[in-house]
């Protein structure tokens, strides 16, 4: 599938609705570039949250098409000595802090290249040390999207930060895993792959409370209000809920908090 034209620019962050900063950005990057397709992702990632916007970008970025170039400003390591990123992965280019943001989606879609953002004449001439998404990221996304060379941005990078991740793992009849993300509706969602749990209904365990019964569905409207059910989660993976209310209040889970399946 060819690039498409114009370019698409998206835009992650956790700044919210109500300041301009994002407002901001749109204005740096159309300046250089006004032809560029400008799409916002979230602005509503939890402040500050490295994990959340890990899991957030490697769940969306796979469903757009080759050429997107994503930008991701949660960086509260602003200013600080850790670097600036652009990342190829799955023909699309990702501008984003090294701080762990781009973890799983590197890891889902391949990664083709991995630069330093360093050549300061993509960036703006003057740098506040507490806004790079306009200062630095923006401005670079911008000039991407114009057509520049990727290698011109900076020097390539063989190592970056990756989160620290717990696998999924099965020990005869036993699946132990993690909560991988809460979801705004409470959902806990798993590591736990749905294609390799192979007998239903399962007994789950939370945090190292005995397995429980819990009961089987395939959609939320299977069970009635209140309760406390396990499915599939819509991108493949073992979900837990409270139909009409919240999984991780209720059940006082929170993501690493440990999931055990007993399939016996």
């Amino acid at each position: 599938m060819p690039a498409i034209t114009p370019p698409l620019v998206t835009l992650t962050t956790d700044f919210g609705e109500r300041s301009p900063y994002v407002a901001v950005m749109k204005g740096v990057l159309l300046s250089i570039n006004p032809a560029a397709r400008v799409i916002d992702l979230s602005h509503h990632i939890r402040p500050q949250d490295i994990r959340h916007t890990d899991y957030f970008l490697a769940t969306a970025v796979p469903y757009f098409p080759p050429g997107t170039i994503h930008v991701c400003v949660v960086d509260p390591g602003v200013g600080s000595d850790r670097r600036a990123l652009l990342a190829g992965a799955g023909g699309q280019w990702l501008v984003a802090p090294d701080n762990g943001v781009l973890t799983s989606t590197l890891q889902k879609l391949g990664v083709s290249a991995v630069r330093q953002l360093t050549c300061r004449k993509f960036w703006r001439a003057q740098i506040s040390d507490t806004f790079h998404g306009r200062d630095v990221f923006a401005p670079v996304a911008g000039h991407l999207s114009t057509g520049i060379d990727p290698a011109d941005v900076g020097p390539p990078v063989i190592d970056w930060v990756e989160l620290p991740t717990r696998s999924a793992v099965r020990y005869g009849d036993t699946w132990r895993g993690e909560v991988r993300f809460v979801d705004d509706f409470g959902n806990l969602i798993t590591n736990i792959p749905a294609e390799k749990v192979d007998r239903l209904p399962p007994r789950v365990g939370l945090g190292g409370g005995e397995p429980r019964h819990v009961r089987w569905v395939r959609t939320y409207s299977e069970a009635g209000p209140g309760e406390v059910v396990a499915l599939f989660s819509s991108d493949g993976y073992f979900e837990i809920a409270v139909v009409n209310g919240d999984a991780a209040r209720t059940l006082a889970a929170t993501v690493g908090t440990e999931v055990v399946l007993d399939l016996g």
